[in-house]
């Protein structure tokens, strides 16, 4: 059964496109058939796999708005098992048309129907506010990843995600769960982080994963040169923290189905 996954979190600069590209390439490179799709308008995730946000044939919005095909618009990204859905500046007119839409929460939903049985996952990246195009992300989606950074304003605002969530699951999608809560840009050497690991592990210790994604200079540099860290460099730590990542999802999962 395919997995659909969203990257959210309401709060900007957590990591959220850095985990969506990582933890992308490193399902795929398990033997995972991927597609990542971006859902921000900045288009980071859609460069970060290496494609070019402002030369597509076809990008997402033109499909949310149904002036064209899906498979159309699929990309393959170079070397990898991934194919991509490219986002960019464009779809902050689609979010201002489907505003109109009678059936707007679900235009996602209705354009992964007909392909999401290609894919064992489905990664999407969310913009960093809980607009209609994070709705249609978290309604099209079985479960939510949540990254953040160990501090406290990000630990307040995780609570507010939580009732986001709740709220999606009531009014439009029974089945949304909460995938995990990922710690992003982590030094277990900072009190602070420490404090706040506590506190997540005590509130949401079934939900936490285990792996925790360092501060690394290699997954900060990996954008600017249009790859995923386990392209520009395998070895990073930043990059075997997301396969790890990788892993023990599959492994939770294969437990949950056991």
């Amino acid at each position: 059964m395919t997995k659909i996954i969203a990257i959210a979190n309401q709060k900007g600069g957590v990591g959220k496109t850095t985990t969506s590209v990582n933890l992308a390439t490193s399902l795929a490179v398990i033997k995972r058939k991927v597609l990542i799709i971006d859902m921000d308008p900045q288009g980071n995730a859609t460069t970060g796999v290496g494609l070019d946000k402002h030369n597509m044939p076809v990008f997402l919005s033109d499909v949310l708005l149904g002036d064209a095909q899906v498979e159309a618009a699929l990309q393959q990204v170079p070397n990898t098992n991934i194919e991509a859905l490219a986002g960019g500046p464009d779809l902050t007119i689609a979010e201002f048309q489907m505003m109109k839409m009678d059936d707007r929460e679900y235009c996602l939903r209705n354009v992964l129907s007909g392909i999401k049985d290609r894919y064992e996952y489905i990664i999407i990246d969310c913009p960093p506010s809980l607009n209609m195009l994070t709705v249609n992300a978290l309604v099209a989606a079985s479960g939510v990843l949540i990254p953040m950074q160990c501090e406290y304003y990000a630990l307040e605002g995780l609570s507010a995600l939580v009732g986001s969530i709740d709220t999606i699951r009531k009014n439009a999608n029974p089945s949304l769960e909460i995938t995990g809560v990922l710690r992003t840009m982590y030094d277990p050497r900072n009190n602070l982080s420490r404090d706040v690991s506590k506190q997540l592990t005590k509130y949401y210790e079934d939900k936490l994963y285990n792996t925790s994604i360092p501060r690394n200079i290699r997954l900060a540099e990996a954008p600017s040169h249009g790859l995923p860290a386990l392209m520009y460099d395998k070895r990073s730590s930043g990059a075997l923290a997301y396969l790890a990542l990788a892993a023990e999802m599959i492994r939770k999962e294969s437990q949950k189905a056991a």
